[in-house]
């Protein structure tokens, strides 16, 4: 078996109302899916995370040093690939694309075993994985607080068990919305915050004190990534759990946060640290370093279904009769092709999703819908 053809899908939505992040804005929906081709027409499927036509670029240039190759040898692909780029870049576009490549090739291999994926990763520890809700963006043109409150207490009587919000825009205005929700979620129901690197240091010190009085399981992305002793400052100057790790691609993006224990909850990302190869080798650095491993999720069914494998087969830490197992990032904003373009949608049942059992992802694509929602021009 040889790979025959590497090509990129770009989809593309435009949204009728934008909403915001403290660090971007989406007015559109666009994600970036890697389809692999073998010569016995077996066929692979991946996503990258981040900007979809930069991705697909990238991944155009890896795709010469991949056609004739044989896709079951991954760890070999991995490296080639990653060499051919390394002068260029250790971080970002040159890993996010190689994501998308790896995540096919496992794909590739488990539907040649016959497999799910998980169980070339070593087996299944669940069946099924608890969900949060990932919303709370700030609506452009809407009222943030009561929009928070109606949309967070949906997310409860969904039957999700944990729910995040953004945050990060201003600190009264922050405080105000999360008073708002763990008002409105009720105090079981678990809360996170993420700032997506929208403060300095002192507002997020500022801001941990003052709101964890409102019980938030973890603080996200507080300051800029580059800079890790801001990292290390909030986590010491405040009680908040910090998190973070969605941009350090790679394993060596990984290999100072962990060794300076500058978060308390790792927050890798299979479409943009690396694929399966990568992402094995983080959870095993994690794991060295006492650091939680929560992995963070954005993008379609593709990168829904590579997550649930790698979250099954993911080992408890530490193992005990009633081990604490890793939740899923379940993004509930709008994105109509999420799960439109799988042939059977991976949708929660009261905040539980379940593993596919079909070899590779478990996921079979749908193209009628890859061809309504492509990139036009």
């Amino acid at each position: 078996m040889k790979i025959e053809s590497v090509r990129t899908h770009l989809l593309d939505h435009k949204l009728e109302a934008a909403f915001e992040s403290a660090s971007m804005r989406f007015d559109r929906r666009q994600h970036c899916l890697v389809e692999i081709t073998c010569d016995d027409g077996t066929t692979g499927w991946g996503e990258c995370l981040g900007p979809a036509g930069p991705n697909a670029a990238v991944v155009a240039a890896y795709a010469p040093a991949l056609v004739g190759r044989d896709p079951l040898e991954t760890e070999r692909l991995w490296l080639d690939l990653y060499h051919l780029l390394r002068d260029q870049g250790q971080r970002g576009l040159t890993v996010t694309a190689l994501s998308g490549i790896d995540i096919a090739l496992w794909d590739i291999k488990g539907k040649h075993f016959g497999v799910p994926v998980s169980t070339l990763l070593g087996g299944r520890f669940r069946e099924e994985i608890a969900a949060y809700a990932t919303g709370g963006f700030r609506c452009v043109g809407g009222d943030r607080i009561a929009d928070l409150a109606a949309e967070t207490s949906g997310y409860v009587a969904e039957g999700f068990h944990a729910v995040k919000i953004k945050i990060g825009f201003d600190l009264a205005e922050d405080l105000t919305a999360i008073a708002a929700v763990r008002e409105a979620i009720g105090p079981e129901t678990r809360l996170m915050i993420d700032a997506n690197h929208g403060y300095d240091a002192l507002e997020a010190i500022q801001l941990g004190r003052k709101a964890e009085r409102y019980e938030i399981d973890w603080f996200e992305e507080p300051v800029l990534p580059e800079r890790l002793e801001p990292y290390l400052a909030v986590r010491a100057g405040q009680p908040i759990p910090v998190a973070g790790g969605e941009t350090w691609h790679g394993r060596y993006g990984m290999r100072e946060p962990l060794a300076r224990q500058a978060v308390d909850i790792l927050q890798p990302d299979i479409c943009g640290t690396g694929g399966f190869s990568e992402m094995r080798r983080i959870a095993d650095m994690a794991a060295l370093a006492g650091t939680r491993l929560v992995p963070h999720v954005w993008g379609t069914g593709v990168a829904l279904a590579a997550s649930l494998q790698f979250l099954a087969a993911l080992p408890p830490d530490p193992p005990r009769p009633a081990a604490l197992d890793p939740i899923l990032e379940f993004d509930r904003t709008r994105n109509p092709f999420r799960q439109a373009i799988l042939t059977q949608p991976l949708d929660h049942v009261a905040g539980k999703v379940a593993v596919p059992n079909a070899p590779g992802l478990g996921i079979e694509i749908d193209r009628a819908a890859l061809a309504e929602f492509a990139l036009r021009g």
